[in-house]
């Protein structure tokens, strides 16, 4: 296992966002990485904030309690240090089988003077190679150099070695980027012969410190009227009411994400605050101060809104007092705040360069690469990217829809097309304080209904449909896009936010049918788990398989594993493992696993196997000694639909996991679904899951195309040939 100390050069370089960050693009190279924090930063109960995030967003509790910093610093008083340090290999040593270990050392402050010390004793013991955190806000390259310098002096070992690199934190948006490199390479010799590497500039960005308004209730000791959507609502800008309302419309300051700070007694504020709201501009909040709440005729005429999902909140204080106060807010994340943390960790990871720390490695991994949940999220975006697929989304205004849209143009993942009327669009993009990107593509259904009703006859005409009948079917959105994608003018569909799974599914089974050597269609869902991600199959479509079709979609789905980037081993699910049980659903489960290994020698697949047998390694080696499945599934094949539906949504909801799902498989094109419960995120990485599912067809297609002109050109070769004697 490879370790890695994350140091800061000074106070406040945000060491933990870059010590998680590092975890999470480590993790995206397919490496097991862990985080560890060995000391708290702070006296107290509970964990530091860092390893609540790591727990949090990783889904993993293998990170362990730091020691307490009380603990240390007696130790420390007394000239135990190294019994201390014992204390600290052994939490690393008790973290199980990495790749490699990222350490968050001691944040300086102004009373922990010998943090740095004990940072650099931290890294020798551990045998780690050490990232040093720096801040770019009011240096120079010459003040930075010495910085440098001199945080590196601390952790050079005897030999040289030791040091991996430097990351520099909270740059400019705009700044001479060369300028800064000449100038440090001048000042430093480490610097300008390359010891230690640069690793990332981590520019700021004002979005990741946008707070929610329950941040702000906590931070004022603020009453909370109304609750509304303060656990979720961001504030954007802090709108304090000097001027009248005319003047706030008219430089738009009840704007998405505002929090309007007004006296009570205000009563023309928060009439207009309430009149934005119900007009669909999702406000950050209303905050009255100076103790004063309005008057109950204006409590009343209003409580359509203040009573709804606006938060609306009270202080004492006044106005300019509770000004000064938010502007004295520290800007750390709070720790139950995982979705802004998580953004921060994405923003930070994306902008490190991990290709040197890989290197450093030395061939210490194993020959299986694993694919962590934020690994298979990074490749999925990345993949879909290089795709540039059409997708068609039938519900077209919907809004997470719409939401989901501009997300997928502003970050190139797809080219994605909403059908509805662009008036509608546009209406639901700003009731959400969105706009619409130039790249975004809405037709309007009725504009081009008419356009396929031929074709949908021609498509039907064994079932007799005539063009009054086609017309009416193509009143549905999801027939109309499905038709679209018939009749090649996309590459993919996605529906279900408000449709059911049967709305989507059926017109795709009718117009697009099953892909060539396929007699069914199943799903899978991907399976986010802490440590890796799982394929589960099918677990939506088929309600009772028999064992041919089984066996079709054990195949089916590890060859979605595998064009995802996940070692396929199947393991055929049953109530029994092996032969210890008996009856006619194992036997089914059985036969199918015959198929499948007569179908698809290359495939390493074995059943029937419990659960319990397919996926923790101890289990399976005492039911199912000597499999190659057992204990290390990573495609779960379930008997029946009651079974893998059951068992998914069980997973899910009980550990928390994420499933990216149902994606369809079999179809000659690729459709998928949507579970109308499904958030922003779901619908952008099932456009992803799509965008990939449609090259990979194409491709096969070509192949297809390939192998039928080879084959032509053999019995032609062979037709010309001359005979024997002439």
């Amino acid at each position: 296992m490879k370790t890695f100390f994350v140091a800061p050069t000074q106070n406040r370089v945000g060491l933990s966002t870059v010590a998680l960050s590092l975890v999470r693009a480590l993790e995206r190279q397919g490496l097991r990485a862990g985080f560890l924090k060995p000391i708290a930063q702070t006296h107290g109960d509970g964990p530091s904030a860092s390893v609540q995030f790591a727990r949090s967003l990783s889904g993993s509790t293998a990170t362990p309690d730091p020691i307490s910093l009380e603990h240390a610093e007696q130790q420390l008083s007394v000239g135990e240090g190294d019994e201390l340090m014992e204390e600290v290999i052994a939490l690393a040593h008790g973290m199980g089988e990495l790749d490699v270990l990222v350490v968050e050392g001691l944040a300086l402050n102004e009373r922990n003077s010998y943090a740095t010390r004990l940072n650099a004793d931290l890294a020798r013991n551990l045998g780690a190679e050490v990232v040093l955190v720096s801040d770019l806000r009011g240096t120079t390259p010459a003040a930075l150099a010495d910085e440098l310098e001199i945080a590196a002096q601390n952790y050079r070992r005897s030999d040289g070695s030791g040091l991996a690199g430097y990351v520099l934190n909270f740059a400019p948006e705009k700044f001479d980027f060369g300028g800064l490199l000449a100038g440090l390479r001048q000042h430093s010799k480490i610097l300008a012969g390359g010891e230690l590497p640069l690793l990332g500039v981590i520019t700021d960005n004002p979005e990741l410190k946008a707070v929610r308004t329950v941040d702000i209730a906590r931070y004022l000791n603020a009453e909370v009227l109304n609750a509304g959507e303060m656990e979720t609502r961001r504030i954007r800008r802090f709108v304090v009411t000097a001027r009248g309302v005319p003047g706030m419309a008219e430089q738009n300051l009840f704007a998405p994400g505002a929090l309007i700070l007004t006296p009570g007694d205000r009563e023309d504020v928060v009439m207009a605050a309430s009149l934005a709201h119900l007009s669909g501009v999702p406000l950050a909040g209303l905050l009255l101060t100076s103790g004063v709440a309005p008057e109950p005729s204006i409590a009343r005429l209003c409580s359509a809104a203040l009573t709804s999902t606006l938060p609306v909140l009270r202080v004492p204080t006044n106005s300019f007092e509770t000004t000064t106060r938010l502007v004295e807010m520290s800007n750390k994340v709070p720790h139950d705040d995982l979705e802004r943390m998580g953004q921060a960790l994405d923003f930070t990871a994306d902008r490190l360069d991990t290709a040197q720390l890989v290197g450093r490695l030395n061939g210490r991994l194993g020959q299986e690469r694993r694919l962590p949940p934020s690994a298979f999220r990074f490749e999925l975006i990345q993949k879909a990217r290089a795709a540039g697929k059409r997708i068609v989304l039938p519900e077209g205004d919907e809004p997470r829809t719409v939401n989901a849209a501009i997300r997928c143009v502003e970050k190139g993942i797809a080219r994605p097309v909403l059908l509805a009327d662009p008036v509608s669009v546009q209406q639901v993009a700003q009731s959400q304080g969105l706009s619409i990107p130039d790249g975004l593509e809405i037709i309007d259904p009725a504009a081009i209904r008419e356009d396929y009703v031929a074709p949908m006859v021609e498509l039907r005409k064994s079932k007799g449909l005539t063009p009054q009948q086609a017309l009416a079917q193509l009143e549905d959105t999801v027939v109309l896009g499905t038709m679209m994608l018939a009749q090649g003018e996309v590459d993919g569909l996605v529906s279900g936010a408000v449709h059911t799974t049967a709305n989507t599914v059926r017109p795709a089974f009718q117009l697009i049918r099953t892909a060539p050597g396929s007699s069914l269609v199943s799903s899978v869902f991907f399976m986010l788990m802490p440590e890796q991600v799982l394929v589960y199959g099918d677990a939506a479509i088929n309600p009772n398989p028999n064992a041919e079709e089984l066996a079709e979609i054990a195949i089916q789905s590890a060859e979605s594993a595998q064009a995802f980037g996940i070692t396929p081993r199947v393991a055929m699910i049953s109530y029994s493992t092996g032969s210890s049980g008996s009856g006619e659903d194992v036997e089914k489960v059985k036969r199918a696993t015959d198929l499948v290994r007569q179908r698809r020698p290359d495939l390493t697949v074995d059943g029937p196997l419990q659960y319990d047998a397919a996926s923790v390694e101890s289990v399976g080696r005492a039911k199912a000694p000597g499999s190659p499945v057992a204990g290390r599934a990573t495609v779960f094949v379930f008997p029946d639909l009651n079974t893998g539906n059951t068992t998914y949504k069980a997973v899910q909801r009980s550990a928390g996991v994420v499933a990216v799902g149902p994606m369809l498989q079999g179809l000659g094109k690729p459709v998928n679904d949507l579970s109308r419960g499904a958030l922003v995120d779901d619908i952008v990485y099932t456009i992803a899951l799509t965008a990939i599912q449609a090259l990979q067809a194409e491709r096969r297609s070509s192949q297809s195309a390939e192998r039928a002109q080879a084959q032509a050109e053999t019995l032609l070769g062979t037709a010309e040939a001359p005979a024997d004697g002439e």
